[in-house]
């Protein structure tokens, strides 16, 4: 597996940027930076691309321009230009039914929800592929009623008390997926999915 396909979840634009739900574009960047990498514009890949080498491996990195609702436009489009194995692809995305700071790699399954996952299993017509969750956890309840604020949640802003634990978790996913051709995947798996933010 020389070549590793990223793509990260989430919505373009400025207003965007800091919210729950763009957690997979926010890790991403990270690496991205890490490796003094711009994001470029590609229209034809409907995503903004990454690419640099780690070691012996070719790393793309994708943050879809389709909104998070389409994000299975840009996965299908990426993943047939590049005729991708999609042993090859990993998803990351923000996750409202885990807790803060709680990391779950699997390697396939429903969408649990999830607008950008439904997408993209619609277009790929297959739930077996990587997907790394990050829990920013549940929405509060309005009050009175048995109904979440999940929209204001997932599209609010990142508090600086979540930034803190949420950059303890970037270092850990982008350490697991700086491995990913060096390290059993089984490990990488068990090491991300037994993360404990206190313990750091």
């Amino acid at each position: 597996m020389n070549e590793i396909y990223l793509i990260g979840l989430g919505n373009p634009g400025k207003k965007y940027a800091k919210s729950r739900h763009n957690i997979g574009f926010l890790v991403l960047e990270n690496l991205s930076k890490k490796y003094n990498s711009n994001f470029l514009v590609k229209e034809k890949l409907k995503s903004n691309c990454s690419e640099f080498k780690i070691k012996d491996s070719t790393y793309r990195l994708f943050l879809p321009n389709t909104f998070m609702n389409n994000s299975g436009d840009a996965v299908r489009t990426i993943v047939d230009w590049y005729k991708i194995n999609l042993d090859q692809l990993f998803i990351i995305v923000d996750d409202k039914d885990l807790p803060l700071g709680k990391i779950r790699f699997r390697k396939q399954g429903s969408s649990g929800g999830h607008n950008g996952l439904k997408s993209i299993i619609a277009k790929l017509h297959t739930q077996n592929f990587n997907r790394i969750r990050i829990g920013i956890g549940s929405p509060q309840s309005i009050q009175g009623t048995n109904n979440f604020n999940t929209i204001s949640h997932v599209l609010g802003n990142i508090s600086p008390e979540e930034k803190s634990i949420l950059d303890k978790v970037y270092k850990r996913v982008i350490e697991s997926l700086e491995q990913l051709n060096t390290k059993k995947e089984e490990i990488i798996i068990s090491e991300l999915n037994s993360f404990d933010k206190e313990k750091i």
